[in-house]
């Protein structure tokens, strides 16, 4: 029997810290609902301490999560962990994760504080987290810059403490793969009890190399991953949790383990959080990109046809890829909808929601002759993205552009349910779509990002907009999705403005 590999997903947490990633509580649940159908372990839900907003979509997520550990992000010290304690107190499994930084560098210049103290704090922290759960989880922040006698130390009195799972990360994406299996090595034989823990690796892909060095820290015996779906986090992301898992699968002559990830729901899994972040999945991205299944060689496609094993190492279907992408069309009803839905991995929470999906599926089949299952995502998408309480709507909008003349846009919003309108002229319909919007809302937000992406083919396509706009240090996305992509454009204009207007501020967790 092989080991089991522990996939510990922390998209919620240290994807959430991408710039323009915050999520609601309502997107982080059902980004939660699917990681557990995908049949992650342990979900990393949030930073409790962080704000109340995200201590409550914890405390909501640990509600209603039965089959996978939620789990809390938490510095070593009493406020961090009692609120973390808190958060997690509804979950089935409940696991605190508290965390601090062992380096020379970080304990000099960011704590402030001596090696002895920081010991003293870590064994503090895990005993705190005891009274909450016997599930306890403790990471030796920038470990990879961590003197090892240091490591050794930290780890004993922690194991010692109680903690359940030692987490060894490479905080900065410094490491290469040699190093830090070597690393992971001589910690499991240099640590006291290091038998009666778990060992776990938390890698950063600065240097591109998040995936080698956990895989290398794999066979080196660590029995717990940390990564994030499509890579999403900090500055370059995290090791990707469709990599780990699909290389574990493929190459069992390799790693001795095995996970309990349901391959088949990491194509739906990576497209929701990509839709709900705004962070769009690059075509050559290993596993779920558009084109990881695609051969353009004649070569390739010729070995393909006469034995797909020549040129593919996996098969499309087994990672959620979907031969069959051809739907539904206008006569197409409401059961048809939800069973197509359902296939596809997004199921609906209520009949409200099945209404309001039914009804944009309908008039999106009065522009497109033929619906397909990422018309269907989006379509979910976009129905979810929208708020009853959103301050501004798109009313209607009439462009026009000609040839020899500036382009020129009519926009009508509501706002709080007023009707307010302005003409404007731009570079382009987009552009003076924008400005009109300025000129009624005057939020004095920078577009930072500008992104278009066909869903589909052909050119009744709909595209799929991203929008990141940033103003006080605040950084949000806005999406939208349309036949029409100036229209598109507005509606993630819109929402962007929505989550600047409406939401609080989000308090990074490091702050």
């Amino acid at each position: 029997m092989n080991d089991r590999l522990i996939i510990f997903d922390t998209t919620l947490r240290d994807g959430e810290q991408s710039p323009g990633a915050a999520m609601t509580r309502d997107e982080k649940l059902r980004i939660a609902r699917q990681l557990e159908r995908l049949g992650v372990d342990v979900i990393e839900a949030g930073f409790a301490a962080a704000s109340p907003g995200d201590a409550e979509a914890i405390r909501a997520i640990a509600t209603t999560i039965r089959n996978s550990t939620v789990c809390s992000l938490a510095r070593a010290n009493e406020r961090d962990v009692r609120a973390a304690g808190e958060a997690i107190r509804p979950a089935a499994s409940g696991r605190i994760h508290t965390f601090i930084a062992t380096s020379p560098i970080h304990m000099e210049k960011k704590l402030r504080m001596q090696p002895d103290q920081v010991v003293e704090a870590a064994v503090r922290a895990v005993k705190l987290a005891l009274e909450y759960t016997d599930d306890v989880e403790f990471s030796a922040e920038d470990a990879v810059r961590s003197e090892l006698d240091f490591l050794c130390r930290v780890f004993e009195a922690v194991i010692d403490a109680g903690a359940k799972t030692l987490n060894v990360p490479d905080t900065v994406g410094y490491s290469v793969p040699a190093q830090w299996g070597e690393r992971m090595r001589q910690l499991i034989e240099r640590v006291p009890n290091a038998d009666k823990v778990v060992w776990s690796t938390h890698c950063h892909n600065d240097l591109g190399m998040a995936v080698a060095n956990s895989l290398a820290a794999v066979m080196n015996g660590a029995r717990q991953v940390e990564c994030t779906i499509n890579g999403l986090g900090e500055r370059a992301g995290n090791a990707s949790l469709e990599e780990i898992v699909m290389a574990v699968k493929t190459r069992r002559d390799v790693f001795s383990c095995e996970t309990r990830i349901d391959t088949t729901q990491i194509v739906p899994t990576s497209r929701l959080v990509s839709q709900i972040t705004g962070y769009p999945v690059q075509p050559n991205k290993a596993i779920v990109g558009a084109n990881a299944f695609a051969h353009e060689s004649g070569i390739h496609q010729d070995g393909v046809l006469k034995h797909r094993e020549t040129y593919e190492i996996m098969r499309a279907e087994d990672v959620g890829w979907s031969h069959n992408k051809l739907t539904l069309g206008k006569l197409s009803g409401r059961n048809a909808l939800r069973n197509r839905l359902q296939e596809i991995g997004v199921v609906l929470d209520s009949e409200e929601a099945l209404n309001a999906a039914f009804a944009r599926f309908k008039e999106l089949a009065d522009k497109k002759r033929e619906i397909f299952d990422e018309d269907l995502l989006a379509l979910v998408a976009v129905d979810a993205s929208l708020d009853a309480c959103d301050r501004f709507k798109l009313v209607s909008l009439k462009v026009c552009s000609e040839t020899g003349e500036t382009p020129h846009a009519h926009v009508v919003l509501s706002d709080g349910g007023s009707e307010i309108r302005a003409d404007e002229f731009g570079g382009g319909p987009v552009d003076a779509s924008f400005r009109a919007i300025e000129k009624m809302v005057g939020s004095g937000a920078n577009l930072l990002l500008y992104s278009v992406n066909n869903i589909t083919t052909g050119t009744d396509a709909q595209g799929e907009v991203t929008v990141r706009l940033a103003r006080n240090g605040r950084i949000v996305n806005g999406q939208g999705a349309d036949t029409d992509i100036v229209i598109a454009s507005a509606k993630a204009y819109l929402n962007a403005l929505n989550k600047l207007f409406g939401a609080e501020e989000r308090a990074h967790p490091q702050v």
